[in-house]
């Protein structure tokens, strides 16, 4: 009699640093890590250039700790003022809190530095972008009924530093816009300097190749499936990297240039995608593209403090 054949063993992981990274997941929710004695100290506005109407009261630090915390509790703007209003009376502090008008309109103006750890030395960065929904019919509804008019969707794109698992750039775009047109923005948002750019085969085009080659930054980015060989026979030119990476793929396969290149780094802007929903949601909660752009980007600064506070380790079983 034959017997079955057994299925593979799955693999599974194990974390070995627990119980630091349990910690590093309760000091999220610390309160007093977003609103701490120096954002007190720095609460009212200098007002040093001059503007027309009445001068701040508030700081850029006062708004987007306010801002930050309504990201990170997932509140909404009155919620959030009331939110402020308590835990200034809670930890004694004499600071007047914003109202949720003011938070709103000084949220469309405000920019965000989402660096929170500086790299030493040049980085590699992994790119894609992922959609976040403004507003529109629920799933329930678009499975039943079809797509409506109303069902709007934004497009965030995010450049990953491997290493450090950080968000290093960020943009958010219309749902229109290609993956290809985002890199150059992306990239000059780098503070570091690049060395090797991870993308997938939506940003195989020459405007963006053009780009990284003219910034002497490697290319890891498959050619599509239909792609030729640009450059043939003697020439003086510099080799083009798209080149060689279709001479290699066709001798030895896409799966063995994806394994030789270290193509698999790529995953890794997945994963901050899939960290980037969990954590907030798959949903803008702002309607203007620039609150969006400020609610994302208070998004990212979050989820790279998360990285700072501690990472799992973990080994494979």
């Amino acid at each position: 009699m034959v017997q079955p054949a057994s299925k593979p063993k799955k693999l599974a992981y194990k974390v070995t640093n627990w119980r630091e990274y349990n910690e590093s997941l309760v000091n999220r929710g610390d309160i007093t890590l977003w609103f701490d004695e120096a954002v007190i100290d720095a609460w009212d506005h200098e007002n040093g250039q001059k503007k027309v109407g009445r001068p701040f009261s508030y700081s850029n630090v006062a708004v987007e700790t306010l801002l930050t915390i309504r990201e990170l509790f997932r509140l909404p703007y009155r919620q959030t003022e009331g939110f402020g209003r308590a835990l200034a009376v809670l930890m004694g502090a004499e600071v007047a809190i914003p109202d949720y008008t003011s938070l709103q309109k000084r949220a469309a103006k405000l920019a965000v530095s989402i660096n929170v750890r500086q790299a030493k030395g040049p980085i590699d960065v992994v790119v894609d972008s992922t959609g976040l929904k403004v507003y529109g019919e629920g799933e329930w509804k678009v499975k039943k009924h079809g797509v409506g008019k109303r069902r709007t969707w934004r497009k965030v794109h995010l450049a990953v530093d491997p290493t450090s698992h950080t968000i290093v750039a960020q943009i958010v775009t219309g749902a229109n816009t290609h993956d290809g047109d985002a890199a150059k923005p992306l990239l000059k948002q780098v503070e570091a300097e690049v060395q090797t750019f991870y993308g997938d085969g939506a940003y195989d085009q020459w405007k963006v190749r053009d780009y990284l080659q003219s910034e002497s930054i490697h290319q890891v980015i498959p050619p599509r499936k239909n792609a030729k060989i640009k450059q043939h026979g003697n020439t003086s030119a510099e080799p083009l990297e798209r080149d060689e990476c279709l001479r290699q793929i066709r001798r030895d396969g896409k799966k063995a240039w994806k394994e030789s290149i270290g193509y698999h780094r790529r995953s890794l802007a997945e994963t901050a995608m899939f960290r980037l929903k969990t954590n907030f949601g798959d949903r803008l909660k702002n309607r203007t593209l620039p609150n969006q752009a400020t609610e994302v980007a208070l998004r990212c600064k979050l989820l790279n403090v998360f990285v700072t506070l501690g990472m799992p380790l973990f080994v494979w079983s």
